[in-house]
């Protein structure tokens, strides 16, 4: 009998941006921020991600870079950006901007990649599903209501 496994999420520069700036507790960017925070899922990202949510915060946001930087180191597994390599041979399978996040992705053995920017990641590649935060959190709901107690 296979173990219950995390999650594991991949989670793009839009989705930690909504997250960081939302005043809403309860917004899904949110909630994905604190099911990685109590460790229900596993997530992970890339520098590149990270370098272009600080940019954003910094210029729109300042105020809420240093709560982003802390639920950054409580819940965020943040990944080297792929090489060259790695990219040029899937350059079919997104945007090319977004290409090395898809590919990061991949390359860590994420299940999910949420981002509020679906079209970017398309064709995308096998073994990943691209989810909005929603409806990834509705995924995530379902994944734990299947689990037995014994």
């Amino acid at each position: 009998m296979t173990q219950p496994h995390k999650p594991k999420i991949f989670i793009d520069a839009d989705v930690l941006f909504a997250g960081a700036a939302s005043p809403n507790e309860h917004s899904a960017s949110q909630v994905v921020l604190r099911m990685a925070e109590i460790t229900l899922i596993e997530a992970i990202t890339c520098e590149q991600v990270i370098i272009e949510v600080e940019r954003n915060l910094h210029e729109k946001l300042p105020k809420a870079l240093p709560a982003f930087q802390l639920l950054m180191s409580r819940c965020l597994q943040i990944k080297p950006d792929p090489s060259p390599e790695e990219i040029s041979d899937v350059a079919y399978a997104a945007n090319p901007k977004d290409l090395p996040i898809l590919v990061a992705a991949a390359r860590e053995n994420c299940e999910y990649l949420t981002t509020y920017n679906l079209r970017h990641f398309q064709p995308g590649m096998a073994g990943i599903t691209v989810l909005k935060p929603g409806d990834l959190v509705l995924r995530v709901r379902y994944v734990l209501s299947q689990l037995k107690n014994d």
